[in-house]
Order: C-alpha cells, then structure tokens, then sequence
C-alpha cells in the first residue's frame, strides 16, 4: 500500500498543493471537452456530431481545450519564477478563442448553423474556459478584471455587428461575464494559494537554517569571548619578551613565563566552552529538538524522564538528540517526529523516528556518513550501543541504548513527561 501512495506521502506540503492546482487545472480541460465538444445539444433538428460541422466543432473545441492546458502549465510555472512569460502561448490562446468565435457566429448569421443553443455553448463556453489560461498571465488583480468585461463586450459586439438580434448578444455578454468571472476568479485564487504555500515552505527551511546557524555563531561567539583577550594578550607579551631578549635583558623570561601561564589558562576556559557545548544538558536537548523541527515545519512528539540521569548517560544522549535532529532537517521530508528516553531492564534508550525518509534514507543508513559512525563512538565510551535503519512504514528509527551504572538500578519507576 506504501508503494501505491508513496508518489503522494512523499511530497511536501507545497509540492501536493502544486500538483493539486496543475491536475485542477487539466481536468477543466476534460469539462470543456465533455461539456461543449461531446454533450448533446438538447432541441438541435440534427445531431451535429454525425455531420461535417458538428465534427469540424468538436475539433475545435478539443483543440482549443488542449492548448488551455498547455497554457495554464505554462502560466503556473512561470508564477513560481521557473520560466519565462508564456506571452505566445497567450496570444495564440486569444486568436484561437476569437477567431473560433467569429467563424461559430458567422455561421450563425448566415443560417448554416440555425441552432442558438450551439452558437451560445460553443462561443461563451471557449470564452468561459479561455478567462482560467489567460488571467494566469497577469500578476496584478485589476488586469485580471478586465479580461472578462474586455470578452463580454467583443463578443456582445460582434454578434450585433453580424446583424444578428440583440438578445443573442446581451445573453453571451452575461454568460461570459458569469461564466468567465467565476473561473478567472477560480484560477487567480488557486495560483496566488500556491505561491503563497510555496513561500511558507521556503520560510520554513529559512528558519531551520537559521536555528543551525545561530547555534555555530553563539558556539564561534563563546570562543571569541575566551581567546580574543588572551591572544591579544600573548601577542604583546610576546613581542615584549623578543625586544627583552634582544637588549640581553632577564626579564625576557619573566615574559615568556606568562605568556606561558596565560597559553595554559586559555587552553582550559577552550575545554570548558566545548565541554559546555558538547555535554549540554538532555532535557534543553530535547526542548531545543522539539524548537528547531517545530520550526522547520516537523511535528515533533517528546517523551522525556522525569528522575535524573547521570552526567556521562545525558551528555551521551544529548549528543545523540543533536546528531538525530540535523539527520530529520537534511535527509528525506519528515512530517512527524517521535524522540522518547526511558528505562528498560537496567538501561536508558533513547529512540528518534522519523517519516518522510524514502528520499534520503540512503544517506541516512549506518555507514554512510561520519555522523552515526560518530555517535556509536561517544556511546562506546560509556559502554553504550546505536541501532539505526528503516522502520515500518516508511520511518526510520534511531535507537541508542546506554546501562545505567549499578548504584542506578533502584531508581523509581519512570515517570515520562510528554510535550508535543
């Protein structure tokens, strides 16, 4: 069943409603084709299906139907700014609609087609389905709205110029001007919501970038602060010591020797900052997981201990917690996201699963990076264990398992505390 429906579950928010709009837009196409070149024209003497003209109509029809698909295609691409201004495209859907019209009308006037009922489904049903492709060409609303009053009125005119009686003018005007105003009002809607969730998309990755990125310049800023200082520091003590040494005096090595102190003082408050940044609490792990795929979009579910662990144990996890969330925002599409930490028989396991890996799970597997390779290090030294692969239904899960030391094993029974 995954595999019928994974062409759907494995787009994005932005992409379904993209291929919603498109295959909306191709099944008008078949609408106008059913509707106006294959329905039955109820009241006709004939049916004008079984004779020349009725087929030269269909084939209009069907003609002007197929390159209002093209159009339309073309039009959303290029409001989503992937091509070019489809201009001939619409030029050709106008001459094709007007010159299909006048010829349907011409016929009307001079009694070959004796019908009003056919005169009036094929020329304002064309202008009706011609309003979608060509409103899509124009960005601003206002010149959207005069596509349909400008086709109302050319028509209204030429049925009157053609001598034919007024009422049949003023009903094709009305018609185009309900007809062709619900679908370009249909159409302009549709592409504006596509554009407009192909945005939030983008803002949503926007912000996960952004969450990452400020996390390495707080990390880059922490390190400025320690060493700015103390570099500048034995920099001039340095200089000082080699204008010492050079006039031959001992207080060169006074400076030498602080420069040494002050090398050693900075190379501990470096091991701090790192340790702080790499032993960081589990729990403001997990809160800053559920943060950062809240922002990217991913419904995240987290299921944390409410005892405390030992030192060692969280800052194994939190490691873990950090590697498996930058694997959820790079790899695959994930819509949901399960992280859960319990107790079972003696051990901590922590189990990160994800959906939306069909794309990368790939990059993802054990093995193929450097991250998971890494992780499996840091839980080696607190004697530790990763296990990582696909999962049911196109999930992949992370589990990292962690004895707790005995002095642990009579802590109370887990209480878990769930945030979503």
């Amino acid at each position: 069943m995954s595999r019928l429906t994974g062409w759907w579950s494995r787009r994005g928010s932005a992409a379904k409603v993209e291929l919603y709009t498109r295959w909306s837009f191709h099944f008008f196409m078949l609408i106008e084709i059913a509707a106006i070149g294959l329905g039955p024209f109820s009241g006709s003497r004939s049916n004008p299906f079984v004779t020349p003209l009725g087929l030269a109509l269909t084939l209009l029809v069907c003609a002007h139907a197929a390159l209002n698909a093209v159009l339309c295609s073309r039009a959303l691409d290029w409001a989503l700014d992937r091509r070019e201004r489809p201009v001939g495209l619409a030029i050709a859907m106008s001459l094709v609609t007007a010159s299909g019209s006048l010829a349907v009308l011409a016929l009307r006037a001079t009694g070959v087609l004796d019908e009003p009922a056919i005169t009036a489904a094929v020329v304002s049903g064309m202008c009706t389905f011609a309003m979608g492709g060509l409103v899509l060409c124009e960005r601003r609303p206002r010149r959207m709205l005069y596509v349909v009053p400008g086709a109302a009125l050319a028509v209204g005119g030429a049925v009157v110029a053609l001598g034919l009686p007024l009422g049949e003018g003023l009903g094709h005007a009305i018609a185009i001007t309900t007809g062709g105003g619900g679908m370009a009002a249909a159409c302009g809607f549709s592409c504006w919501l596509m554009k407009i969730v192909w945005e939030l998309e983008r803002s949503r990755d926007l912000k996960a970038r952004l969450a990452v990125a400020e996390e390495r310049l707080r990390f880059g800023r922490d390190l400025h602060d320690v060493l700015g200082r103390n570099l500048s520091v034995i920099a001039l003590k340095s200089e000082l010591a080699v204008q010492l040494a050079r006039r031959e005096r001992p207080e060169a090595v006074d400076q030498m020797i602080e420069v040494q102190r002050i090398a050693r003082e900075s190379q501990h408050e470096v091991r701090d900052v790192v340790r702080g940044y790499r032993e960081a609490d589990l729990r403001v792990e997990l809160e800053g997981a559920r943060g950062v795929l809240g922002a990217a979009g991913i419904d995240c579910a987290v299921e944390s201990p409410a005892f405390p662990l030992p030192d060692e144990v969280q800052a194994a996890l939190g490691w873990v917690v950090r590697e498996t969330t930058t694997n959820v925002l790079r790899h695959g599409d994930a819509r949901h996201c399960a992280i859960a930490v319990r107790t079972k028989e003696g051990a901590v396991l922590l189990t990160v699963e994800n959906d939306g890996v069909a794309g990368g799970a790939a990059a993802a597997l054990p093995g193929a990076g450097s991250g998971l390779a890494g992780l499996r290090e840091r839980l080696a030294a607190v004697d530790g264990d990763l296990e990582a692969g696909p999962g049911a239904d196109g999930t992949f899960r992370v589990t990292a398992r962690i004895p707790l030391p005995r002095t642990d094993d009579r802590l109370p029974p887990p209480r878990t505390e769930v945030t979503e």
